[in-house]
């Protein structure tokens, strides 16, 4: 287990399902945790897929947690869809405020050598460049993997010693789920070729995403090159610059499109998905093609879909407030508190909110500049508001002035965005 990025006084926020590999890095987190002086807290996210099941999976971690003293935070999903893209947003929203709010320094997962091979292998299947057969990141951003280079042999072994529980998901031996098919066929497959599969597979993410940092390294030296210098590039180093400068979601297509398309002179334009890349004066440049974000007077009862932008937009009004109030996408106001009516608009020159739990003002400028919401980005982030102002920006939060009390009405906007990709916290990712 590798926590060398842990440092005194950090915070690590834990998520636990209840299961094997999670309850192993619970408690070897515990287990280090008086050593290096760092503090560790639990959070548990419940799916609500397996009835009493996840009921029970949230009862044990809450009493695990209990018993060695680890502040446990347990939410669970309230949403009305539920594929797993959706869940996957909610868990990382979950676990990003909690994060926050108890400042954490870290989240860490307990992602394992059999889960890299995993995720190779999904990647492989599904088509895949350098970066996509690096499997799991140890570090990224706050997240941290600890346990990638622990198979699952190594946490029976760990659990078994140290007499520690754990409960069983049922749906892990269902061949639903792409991964438990890989798990159950593939891997054993490999493993009747050489025997250390999982752990060859893992030293070879590692040296891939040494490779793919290094090449990525380069293109971000040549993201402002001219046209000249562009061509002048080697192919790997010029993909890596587009799918830098217009979206790491660019097809093998646009890919060579975008080679074709530096190859001439003179003005022209090259339309990809959500963005135009423009060629003149010798260089490239970009501009949006999403339409303006609407401003849409929000009414309780209503839902307002927004295909351009990816959103679905449903606002509710409840005489008393629900146990789970605060995410990333769904946002509760104190009706009592909102000042004229309720909209939802792009942000505005001067604007400026107290985040609930923050303790200070913000201007919007400010808050996505430090959370790296690219400059072309930021006009198509929703903003809700009253005739005060910002009332709460989606991926950020709710203004303090209008958080709800227990028992008070309240009005609560569902803001749902699609997720496309697997580069965003993908599964085996998160």
């Amino acid at each position: 287990m590798n926590i060398d990025p842990v440092r005194r006084a950090d915070r690590v926020l834990c998520a636990v399902s209840g299961g094997a590999d999670s309850m192993c890095l619970l408690a070897q987190m515990l287990e280090r945790a008086p050593q290096k002086g760092f503090a560790v807290l639990c959070a548990h996210f419940d799916h609500r897929q397996r009835g009493e099941e996840s009921q029970r999976d949230a009862d044990f971690v809450r009493a695990f947690c209990a018993e060695h003293a680890v502040p446990c935070f347990v939410e669970a999903y309230e949403g009305e869809r539920h594929d797993e893209a959706a869940l996957r947003a909610a868990r990382y929203a979950f676990l990003c405020r909690i994060a926050k709010e108890q400042n954490c320094r870290w989240i860490a997962t307990a992602h394992t050598a059999d889960d890299q091979l995993e995720t190779m292998l999904l990647n492989l299947a599904r088509g895949s460049g350098l970066r996509g057969m690096s499997g799991i990141a140890p570090v990224q951003g706050e997240l941290l993997r600890p346990m990638l280079d622990m198979t699952r042999a190594d946490v029976e072994a760990y659990l078994t010693s140290h007499q520690i529980s754990h409960v069983e998901d049922s749906t892990n031996a269902a061949d639903a789920y792409a991964r438990n098919r890989l798990r159950h066929a593939a891997v054993p497959a490999m493993q009747s070729v050489n025997a250390q599969a999982v752990r060859h597979a893992a030293e070879t993410a590692a040296l891939l995403r040494e490779d793919a940092d290094y090449l990525d390294s380069l293109a971000r030296e040549a993201m402002d090159a001219p046209l000249e210098a562009l061509r002048a590039l080697p192919r790997p180093i010029r993909a890596r610059v587009f799918r830098l400068r217009f979206g790491a979601g660019l097809t093998k297509q646009h890919i060579e499109s975008l080679h074709a398309f530096i190859q001439a002179d003179g003005p022209a334009a090259l339309d990809l998905p959500g963005v135009r890349v423009l060629r003149e004066q010798g260089r490239l440049c970009s501009a949006s093609l999403l339409p303006p974000l609407p401003e849409i007077s929000l009414t309780p009862g209503q839902t307002y879909d927004l295909p351009a932008h990816g959103f679905c937009i449903t606002v509710s009004e409840t005489d008393t407030l629900p146990e789970i109030y605060d995410s990333f996408t769904v946002y509760r106001f104190k009706s009592a508190e909102i000042r004229g009516k309720l909209t939802l608009t792009a942000r505005r020159p001067g604007d400026a909110i107290r985040l609930h739990g923050r303790g200070c003002t913000k201007r919007l400028s400010d808050l996505f500049l430090e959370a790296g919401v690219p400059a072309s980005e930021r006009d198509f982030v929703p903003v809700l508001r009253d005739d005060l102002g910002p009332a709460a920006v989606y991926g950020f939060g709710v203004a303090e002035r209008l958080t709800p009390t227990r028992g008070a009405p309240s009005i609560t906007v569902k803001m749902e965005k699609e997720r496309h990709g697997e580069d965003q916290f993908a599964p085996g990712h998160f």
